[in-house]
């Protein structure tokens, strides 16, 4: 299939044929949400502080990698992937007044806190990062392949892959405000992302791999606390997750050429409430109305965009 095009979709149409775990997560979420994203690319217009405290909590923890993998001591890689995160975050600054009680927790002092104590916390990790056959380490490893038998593709990133108890595991490292109990971790199972995440390593990797190694950040004011779970894949479950985007894709296919996108009632209130909730509750006539005046049309997300 040819790729270099950097659209997602077919030529002059809503299809959309190269699909991450985003995306997908939007579609099955509800469809007129995933028109709204995905799409329309309609954002909110206050900074998102969640989004950016974990893309650079993610690179800091990167650029840790990075440097270890170089040769460097412990605290010297620290010492490199602080200064680099410094660098990068001169202008994030959340205020309660602008962004509400999420700015107690999630800014500048905390970020770096989290950093650090993340990295001497595991300093001595067991769950090393993987070699690849090419002498580079699994660190941010991109993917993209073709389905067989079908008009798509499936893309993404993983964080990295890592030796663990003498199996493979992809790992993935999340935030969160909540408390890091059997029930917090019990959300990944099953789970779209973690899915993806467990078949996407067995392909790149040419061997299966047994699932997600999770490394969770509970962000307090004044403290952060670690917790590390497991998320297994049976082969079994992995097919059955391909058959059913079958449907899932012909659904999308469908919305798309009617060019109508049904809301998803049941799940407005989930996760905090859905951003569009206040949207899609005013009379049809008057929803683009209300999206332009408390959003903003930003860049489409693209799932071929390579890192």
């Amino acid at each position: 299939m040819e790729t270099a095009s950097l659209s997602p979709f077919l030529p002059n149409t809503n299809i959309q044929f190269a699909w991450d775990s985003t995306s997908l997560e939007k579609l099955k979420h509800c469809p007129r949400l995933y028109f709204y994203e995905m799409i329309c690319g309609y954002q909110s217009k206050d900074a998102n502080v969640h989004l950016r405290f974990g893309i650079e909590y993610h690179q800091a923890l990167h650029d840790y990698e990075l440097a270890k993998v170089a040769g460097k001591k412990h605290d010297d890689a620290m010492a490199e992937a602080l200064l680099k995160l410094a660098k990068r975050i001169h202008d994030f600054n959340p205020t309660e007044e602008d962004h509400g009680k999420v700015a107690k927790n999630k800014n500048r002092e905390t970020l770096f806190r989290t950093v650090i104590w993340y990295l001497d916390t595991f300093q001595n990790d067991p769950a090393e990062t993987l070699i690849l056959d090419n002498g580079k380490p699994a660190l941010e490893v991109s993917f993209r392949f073709e389905l067989d038998n079908q008009p798509y593709m499936l893309c993404g990133h993983l964080d990295r892959i890592v030796t663990w108890q003498d199996n493979l595991f992809a790992s993935d490292r999340k935030t969160t405000s909540y408390s890091l109990t059997p029930w917090w971790f019990n959300q990944w199972e099953p789970n779209n992302q973690m899915t993806l995440y467990t078949l996407a390593g067995g392909i790149v990797l040419h061997s299966p791999i047994r699932g997600i190694l999770i490394d969770a950040a509970q962000i307090k004011e004044n403290e952060t606390l670690f917790g590390r779970g497991v998320t297994y894949r049976s082969e079994g479950q992995l097919e059955e997750w391909i058959k059913d985007l079958d449907h899932w894709f012909v659904n999308a296919k469908t919305y798309a050429m009617a060019n109508y996108w049904p809301m998803n009632d049941t799940a407005c209130d989930k996760y905090g409430g859905c951003k569009f909730r206040e949207v899609c509750n005013k009379a049809p006539h008057v929803r683009e109305r209300f999206l332009n005046a408390n959003f903003v049309k930003g860049d489409i997300w693209n799932p071929l965009e390579s890192r």
